[in-house]
């Protein structure tokens, strides 16, 4: 069975669902869970829930390292955790329906390094997946480049989600670029896919960044997708969902786009899978299956 290594941050949520605006200087009645999360262990967690073979490296912190790693084997992932003296990265995200505003500490998530992933791990997977926030911890730009190279020596496809486009502007976006030159395929959301190319029409960003990816998705949210290769690009219509709560569902994408590739789909045919498993995560409320 194909086989995913990801890369990238275990998180814990503390999802908040307020019961209306929020009000400023006084209290906002609102529905409060703390769930796990983390864009890496939550593509890992949608890939094993869809029968993918899926292991996971990442970093907590030492006290919660037991915590996560029954979490992650309960949802199915082999996971590789490195315990930090940080501690776990965690993230409060206000969900309003279609809109939400995250406020994020990485935590351990900064100790994540290329090293991490062996030459052993590598050789008993068909892809490696990196989401982008842990490119843009401490610079180990020569790493992530170095390792990236090593997949390349073993036959590992390579992919990258970058994550949001705040962290793009804070990493900066040339600096990404150059970190993930040539990876064989680019998952990006519309924004980080404006901010990376300078270009506002989604069509035209999709196919800027193809000419340095041979396969590259932007996802357009309720309007769909695109899938573009250097000789152009698909557009895949969005499948119909009611909306809970959207946390998680790039990542829900991300799985099933790497899912399907793995099985042998076209290149439309996986952004038609990814956007059925985008429409599930967005219809449960939490990051995770």
């Amino acid at each position: 069975m194909a086989g995913v290594l990801a890369v990238g941050d275990v998180i814990d949520d503390v999802l908040v669902r307020p019961s209306g605006p929020i009000a400023p200087d006084t209290d906002t009645p609102s529905r409060i869970e703390r769930t796990a999360g983390g864009s890496a262990a939550n593509t890992a967690c949608w890939l094993a829930s869809i029968g993918m073979r899926t292991s996971l490296v990442a970093s907590v912190g030492a006290p919660d390292l037991r915590r996560h790693a029954d979490l992650l084997a309960a949802a199915g992932v082999t996971a590789h955790l490195k315990a930090s003296e940080r501690p776990t990265g965690s993230i409060v995200v206000v969900s309003q329906g279609a809109s939400r505003a995250m406020l994020t500490d990485r935590g351990a998530n900064e100790d994540t390094a290329p090293e991490d992933v062996t030459d052993a791990l590598l050789a008993e997977h068909d892809l490696l997946h990196l989401t982008g926030h842990v490119l843009a911890g401490p610079d180990r730009d020569e790493g992530w480049r170095d390792l990236f190279a090593r997949a390349a020596r073993a036959g590992v496809t390579t992919s990258v989600a970058p994550g949001s486009a705040g962290h793009l502007a804070a990493m900066g976006p040339e600096r990404f670029l150059r970190v993930v030159a040539g990876v064989d395929l680019l998952i990006a959301g519309l924004e980080e896919a404006q901010l990376l190319t300078g270009r506002a029409d989604p069509t035209a960003a999709a196919l800027a960044l193809a000419a340095a990816h041979p396969l590259v998705v932007v996802t357009l949210g309720g309007d769909g997708s695109l899938v573009a290769t250097r000789d152009g690009a698909t557009r895949v219509p969005p499948v119909a969902a009611e909306v809970a709560d959207v946390t998680g569902a790039g990542d829900a994408y991300a799985a099933g786009f790497l899912a399907a590739l793995a099985s042998g789909a076209a290149d439309a045919e996986a952004g038609a899978r990814a956007a059925a498993l985008a429409a599930r995560a967005v219809a449960e409320v939490g990051a995770r299956p």
